[in-house]
């Protein structure tokens, strides 16, 4: 057996692991609170980017008809310059608007189409979810359940309805 191919897959597989670790640790929320659909109004804290469950859900916003939403009832956006099953959002861009990752199957609430939703490999190798192929982020300046101030930023930035589409566009 070559030993110099053990060690260098052994040193490979310790540091994807403890990075994992220091990713999800890092990435806690401060306080959950479950979403059994429709719109939720209570204060919560801004979503972790990765989470092991992943939730999809719909909720009425009074501007924007049914829209999707994530963990802890936060809106959920469509970066307009990814391309299907690809996200062109990195570095700086991540930071403003934390992907929605998953490490297994997303929880999907009433009415949200199993057949829309996927799962595409960011470039560190993190799995985020899609939504008809497209990308799903949050917006950091989005505070609360119910909060769409992400809507039209740039111009590329903009909630998803239910039928995979995005809205105001």
């Amino acid at each position: 057996m070559n030993t110099h191919l053990y060690n260098k897959k052994s040193y490979w597989l310790v540091s994807v692991i403890t990075l994992g670790m220091l990713f999800l640790a890092a990435c806690q929320p401060q306080m959950t609170v479950p979403v059994t659909g429709g719109n939720s109004t209570a204060p919560q804290a801004a979503p972790a980017a990765a989470s092991s469950e992943a939730v999809i859900n719909i909720a009425t916003d009074p501007k924007l008809g049914k829209i999707l939403v994530g963990n802890n009832g936060m809106t959920l956006y469509m970066y307009t310059k990814d391309a299907p099953n690809q996200s062109n959002c990195s570095a700086g861009c991540l930071k403003a608007w934390p992907p929605l990752l998953t490490q297994g199957s997303p929880t999907l609430g009433a009415g949200v189409d199993p057949s829309l939703v996927g799962t595409a490999t960011m470039a560190d190798g993190s799995k985020i979810v899609t939504y008809n192929k497209m990308p799903l982020y949050y917006w950091q300046k989005d505070s609360k359940a119910g909060d769409t101030t992400g809507q039209n930023v740039g111009k590329v930035w903009y909630v998803v309805s239910p039928d995979g589409k995005v809205v105001g566009m």
